[in-house]
């Protein structure tokens, strides 16, 4: 099981404000309302409601609110949410994917179009990008869990195909069609997962220095802040000298 650099692909978020924690409150009350919508509204026969909802208390979100959003989604004025994937490339020729779930698809696309366009990049077509990607299940726990080798033993048994363990926690990795009966067998071993969900991780990296870095991360953070944008994923490495200058200049959205 080889390991995988977590903490290069999440370096540009940021701790979280009580601002920005609604925020993602609302994000995961429309991700439970769609999956409620979908499906069924009782966790138990709906495998992507029941994963929302374990990712919504995982980030402490308040039992009322995941009740109204699974409750959302049976109301006639419910808004009626589409999934749309956008793919482009950033500056340094980086690759970015973009989820978003959105009630007005011509609104989400001019938003999105308008954060590349300011920041160095352009959106492409359809797998213009995705196919530099896989899609496979992560499975996040905190780093008290367990030991890295505890972590590395249930994540076998469990048939997990990759686990990376630091200072932040550990994350385990497996196929997309396996990724709920894995999380499945983890929590049997670990308790609760803190997220459980499908990721798009890069095959290989794009090198990127401060200057363009530091652009990269203001699209990133553009995107992010947009209400419709559930996720970002790119596929930009850099070095640790290239770390350190980027950290030292002032204003860029670095956690």
């Amino acid at each position: 099981m080889a390991g995988h650099s977590h903490a290069k692909n999440i370096m540009h978020r940021k701790g979280k404000s009580d601002a920005a924690r609604s925020k993602v409150f609302s994000k995961l009350a429309r991700e439970i309302t769609v999956a409620a919508k979908m499906g069924m509204p009782d966790p138990a026969f709906n495998s992507r409601l029941r994963l929302a909802i374990t990712n919504a208390r995982a980030q402490s979100m308040p039992k009322d609110n995941i009740d109204r959003a699974v409750k959302k989604a049976s109301g006639s004025d419910g808004e009626n949410y589409e999934e749309i994937r956008y793919e482009g490339y950033g500056p340094g020729g980086v690759a970015i994917i973009v989820e978003a779930l959105t009630d007005n698809r011509n609104r989400t696309a001019s938003n999105v179009r308008s954060y590349f366009s300011k920041n160095g990049g352009a959106l492409g077509e359809t797998n213009s990008v995705g196919f530099m990607f896989d899609k496979i299940g992560e499975v996040a726990y905190p780093v008290d869990a367990g030991s890295a080798d505890d972590i590395m033993e249930a994540a076998i048994e469990a048939g997990a195909d990759d686990v990376e363990s630091n200072e932040d926690g550990h994350w385990i990795y497996t196929t997309f069609e396996a990724m709920v009966d894995v999380a499945a067998a983890l929590e049997t071993s670990l308790g609760e997962a803190e997220s459980v969900k499908a990721i798009w991780r890069p095959q290989n990296d794009t090198p990127i220095d401060a200057e363009k870095g530091g652009t990269l991360l203001k699209l990133i953070a553009m995107l992010e802040e947009d209400d419709d944008v559930q996720n970002v994923y790119s596929n930009f490495d850099i070095s640790d000298e290239e770390m350190a200058k980027l950290e030292s200049l002032a204003g860029l959205p670095i956690s």
